[in-house]
């Protein structure tokens, strides 16, 4: 069951229609349009408002109503409802009544704004409940929900479910505010503490003389797949934190002071010894599920083509890279039983919200129909990799004959 009304479905319906390139975690559905100051679904507006209810402890209903999304240690409150998760959404009663005797404690600084449907007349907030010693958790349990850590939801997301997409978007746009926040604490400039403006989208240093502002924090990474036309290969890498057998693009961090296309040459260069003539953009992708340290990475994907062949592997930075024929890559696209691997991750995550704790390797996921390891997988259609390397394996292919030669979808 989707948690959005039908009006809000019929919204993301459209948006995933109109945008059919849109990445997991892309395509929020609730941070499209920020109001206008003066709107009651504006940052301000909805923070005076649940301010106003906090400080009165009122139990009647409130217009515009809101939804608060609780966190631990970065992991969303997840419910699921077979055969898909949900996010766990409380009311304000239901949080005032959950954290106003805990270690968390309850104030309006402590609430991130994090969206709006007008048509439903609903704010969405973020709150981080990690302080909390235990008492929490055990409350939301009864109730049969968790803690999920927003990779896992990632992986047990049914990518052609409109509305299962538009959750993880929201759950990773939370997370990466809420994240910042931790980060986010102290002033850079100066040292002093910091306090949260527009209900939480920015924050600002607390010490008179400085008052400087911070915003939310973005780290771009250029991914490229690197392709020799004239032998009809791509140049796939292996990381050592990858499970086994697992291939996917190159990847690094954009630098001060160069534009994207010198970044892909150089990573590329650094990590590989090849050199890369045409850079052509592909397309976009949050990744809100990196390091703490980078709150939300954004990946800009292209497609890179070589002007020198000879590898050469930096191997404090890569495992392995190789040159991989289409066929191959295809075959790996083909056998990679993307729908399988979702299946056992939702699965995985219904027995945690009812108590059951279980562990199993990803990889093990990503097996031939016989029951056989497949001889390499690259990363599902949840990674910008994937749509990356099915752009160049099915090139000039009828999008109808892609869809039956693959398990995997092309695009989102």
């Amino acid at each position: 069951m989707c948690l959005l009304s039908s009006t809000s479905a019929a919204v993301l319906r459209r948006l995933y229609t109109m945008k059919p390139q849109i990445h997991a975690f892309a395509g929020n559905p609730i941070s499209c349009k920020t109001p206008k100051p003066n709107d009651p679904f504006s940052p301000n507006s909805a923070l005076q408002t649940l301010k106003s209810h906090l400080l009165n402890k009122t139990h009647n209903p409130i217009s515009p109503n809101f939804k608060i999304l609780p966190f631990k240690k970065g992991n969303p409150l997840t419910q699921s409802r077979a055969p898909n998760w949900h996010l766990g959404w409380l009311s304000l009663d239901e949080i005032v009544a959950l954290l106003g005797d805990s270690e968390v404690g309850l104030s309006d600084e402590g609430f991130v704004y994090v969206g709006s449907m007008a048509e439903d007349e609903v704010v969405y907030w973020a709150i981080d409940v990690t302080g909390d010693e235990g008492r929490v958790s055990a409350e939301l349990g009864k109730r049969e929900m968790c803690f999920v850590e927003v990779r896992t939801l990632m992986v047990a997301t049914d990518w052609r479910d409109d509305c299962a997409m538009g959750e993880l978007a929201i759950a990773g746009h939370a997370r990466a505010l809420l994240q910042w926040h931790d980060s986010a604490r102290f002033c850079g400039s100066c040292g002093s503490k910091t306090f949260p403006k527009e209900a939480g989208r920015r924050m600002q240093c607390s010490k008179e003389q400085c008052k400087k502002r911070i915003y939310p924090r973005v780290d771009p990474v250029v991914i490229m797949l690197v392709i020799d036309r004239e032998n009809d290969r791509a140049l796939l890498s292996r990381q050592s934190r990858f499970v086994p057998r697992m291939w996917s693009c190159l990847a690094g961090f954009m630098e001060p002071g160069e534009s994207m296309e010198e970044a892909v040459r150089r990573e590329t260069w650094e990590e590989t010894g090849i050199e890369v003539g045409e850079v052509v953009y592909h397309s976009s992708q949050p990744w809100p599920v990196g390091p703490s340290s980078m709150p939300c990475q954004l990946m800009v994907g292209f497609l890179a083509y070589a002007k020198s062949l000879e590898i050469n592997v930096d191997t404090k930075e890569l495992e392995d890279a190789q040159w991989h024929n289409r066929e191959d890559v295809k075959k790996a696209l083909t056998l990679a039983e993307y729908a399988k691997a979702q299946k056992t991750a939702a699965v995985k995550v219904e027995q945690m919200c009812k108590g059951v704790k279980q562990e199993q390797s990803l990889a093990l996921d990503f097996n031939v129909e016989s029951g056989e390891l497949a001889p390499m997988f690259i990363p599902g259609p949840f990674a910008i990799a994937h749509h990356l390397i099915s752009t160049w394996v099915h090139q000039g292919v009828p999008p109808s004959n892609i869809h039956q030669s693959s398990s995997s979808l092309s695009s989102l």
